[in-house]
């Protein structure tokens, strides 16, 4: 794992893969299968991992969460960036952070809530994890205005924010105020697109942001950085054409669930056995799992 200092480069150089967890039939982490998708990604010159609502953080025990922040500290090459998230409770995420402070990660991700929780007590928490943990923390801005551009300047005075992801999802990608507040108050070196490769080439080439997040690439990681690259290089008709043959899983998780669909995909993909989800999540029906292995197979 690289575990040096966050710098806003990293953030060009590679899609940053956000992974599904693999678990077994008895619903603990399966660390075996979860190295396979990892090993995987980085065959495919990832080398940046965002653990976080794909993996279902979002209900992580805290009795089994520093063993995943050691295999996850151990399973990735040198020069692999690997980012975990806490929350989004804020009592959960101070545990979590003391358990954070035992390991060398260069930043986590706050996971969003819209429960119980105001913009004024969001920059709060920010402030005072990123204190406690010693490091900025990566803000998800999943939800429209869900922190306003003049607490998120504050937050970057204060030194607190890694970087931004920004995944607040429109009909209209090209119409979006909020992300024009957020980059006036926040550097755009320091967002990236939250959302896999839909939006990617509105949000890099219009709007001016670094790099994005992606689940699909790990179907396909080769084809999620050569996208990458592309939009990078100003080859947008190459970026589109790509963005286009993710278009059927996508599509897929945007219909049924994003988290669901990913999770059978990869196991689809015969990268691993991803196991049960977790049970705040039902599992998909026979015809769902269908037109997932179906859309895959497109993809091979």
């Amino acid at each position: 794992m690289d575990s040096s200092e966050f710098q806003p480069a990293q953030l060009r150089q590679s899609v940053i893969a956000v992974p599904p967890m693999a678990r077994d039939t008895n619903g603990n982490i399966d660390v075996q299968e979860n190295e396979k998708v990892i090993r995987f990604l980085e065959a495919g010159g990832v080398r940046s991992l965002l653990y976080g609502g794909n993996a279902v953080f979002y209900h992580i025990s805290l009795a089994e969460y520093s063993g995943t922040l050691q295999w996850l500290s151990e399973s990735t090459s040198d020069d692999t960036v690997v980012i975990p998230s806490i929350g989004p409770a804020y009592g959960f995420a101070r545990d979590q952070v003391e358990v954070l402070q035992q390991f060398n990660f260069p930043t986590a991700m706050l996971l969003p809530s819209r429960d119980v929780v105001d913009q004024q007590g969001i920059a709060t928490s920010i402030r005072r994890l990123a204190e406690d943990l010693g490091k900025p923390l990566v803000v998800y801005l999943k939800f429209d205005r869900w922190l306003d551009a003049s607490l998120i300047r504050s937050l970057e005075d204060d030194g607190v924010i890694s970087w931004i992801k920004y995944a607040v999802v429109r009909e209209d990608t090209s119409n979006d105020d909020y992300l024009r507040e957020v980059i006036d108050a926040f550097p755009s070196t320091r967002i990236v697109s939250g959302i896999g490769e839909q939006p990617a080439i509105i949000h890099l080439r219009d709007f001016g942001i670094t790099g994005f997040t992606s689940g699909c690439i790990c179907v396909a990681p080769e084809r999620s950085m050569e996208m990458m690259h592309a939009i990078h290089a100003g080859d947008y008709e190459k970026a589109e054409a790509i963005r286009k043959w993710f278009c059927p899983l996508e599509d897929l998780r945007n219909e049924i669930n994003p988290i669901r669909v990913l999770h059978h995909a990869v196991e689809a993909a015969g990268i691993a056995k991803m196991g049960p989800l977790q049970p705040m999540l039902s599992d998909l029906d026979d015809s769902s799992i269908e037109r997932i292995r179906a859309a895959v197979s497109q993809m091979a």
